[in-house]
């Protein structure tokens, strides 16, 4: 009767220890990590900054974090609908998120968002900060930035600007500067990066500030025209492309991309991402490219990447504001 009844709770007690690690348990529950694929949800559709830098770290990162990771592009909502998706994932680090600049503003244009910018996620490090350059379709009639300027005033509202959608930063960047240089332009939003894109090389708008690495080779075989660079001194790639700040004082535009997860993240499970993406930034087959093409590495911890998104949101609650701009 006795060894029944210690068979009884050793197989209890085996159960219980099951159960537990089938509900995440413990931190012992997770040393396995990673054990399969891992998704990367990328909000935009392909085409855009984000998918254009997913495509060149996402293997590296694979590679250090130990399994395959694969692109997940579900765009619209100015990223809106990947994030909502990943805000309702399991916190166990096979969901992860690539948010661009409209992370830290679309909650101030979108007051039906199905989650919060930051009790929803973990943050687990910034990725990549670039400058943004103001181009213009090939066939644009001003070659210069005050061409440029002088035919939009004497063309009120007949100007058109892209962008990647209401509130992403190729929308409030491109009306930075309208509302600088005292020019009365119309917004064309579209559903990524990249169909914006399309758009300028197809004629559709006039002009776009966008993610100037994503565009340079555009630029240099003469697909669209670089009036001005939204840096604070020139860039080495267009050395006779002046700064939008030449023109117009204390403009600025720059764009960058980090990366989250869903909140609740064991505490080992983030700092592997972590560590993984930061050796897959400063890898030299990435880090090599991505600063040969203008690209700056803002790898760091999540208290670092956080407190960033929130100086963000700070900054576009301002300009959203004043020119009350909204989605919904």
């Amino acid at each position: 009767m006795k060894n029944i009844a210690r068979r009884r709770l050793i197989a209890a007690a085996t159960l219980a220890t099951g159960a537990l690690l089938a509900q995440g348990g413990p931190a012992f529950a997770n040393d396995t990590y990673p054990s399969h694929s891992v998704r990367m949800v990328v909000p935009f559709p392909p085409g855009g900054s984000v998918d254009y830098i997913a495509r060149i770290v996402v293997p590296e990162f694979a590679k250090k974090l130990g399994t395959n990771v694969f692109i997940d592009n579900k765009g619209g909502a100015s990223g809106a609908i990947g994030t909502a998706d990943v805000a309702r994932a399991a916190p166990d680090g096979y969901t992860l998120l690539m948010v661009f600049d409209t992370h830290a503003v679309n909650p101030h244009i979108n007051k039906s968002l199905p989650y919060d910018t930051f009790t929803a996620f973990d943050y687990i490090t910034g990725m990549t900060r670039a400058p943004m350059v103001l181009a213009t379709r090939k066939d644009f009639p001003a070659d210069s930035l005050s061409g440029m300027i002088d035919y939009a005033k004497n063309n009120p509202g007949k100007v058109t600007y892209g962008s990647s959608g209401v509130g992403g930063s190729n929308h409030l960047t491109a009306l930075a500067f309208s509302k600088a240089a005292g020019l009365d332009t119309l917004h064309v939003p579209y559903k990524g990066g990249g169909p914006m894109l399309t758009a300028l090389l197809g004629g559709e708008v006039d002009f776009v500030v966008t993610t100037f690495p994503l565009v340079v080779e555009r630029i240099n075989t003469g697909q669209m025209k670089a009036l001005g660079m939204g840096s604070a001194k020139r860039v080495p790639q267009l050395p006779d492309v002046p700064t939008i700040s030449e023109q117009l004082a204390d403009y600025s535009a720059n764009s960058w991309i980090g990366l989250v997860a869903p909140a609740g993240l064991p505490a080992n499970v983030a700092e592997k991402i972590n560590t993984a993406m930061h050796e897959a930034l400063n890898s030299p087959e990435v880090k090599d490219r991505l600063v040969g093409e203008g690209f700056e590495i803002m790898a760091g911890t999540p208290a670092e990447f956080k407190q960033w998104v929130k100086d963000r949101y700070v900054e576009a609650e301002q300009l959203i504001k004043a020119e009350n701009i909204a989605m919904n």
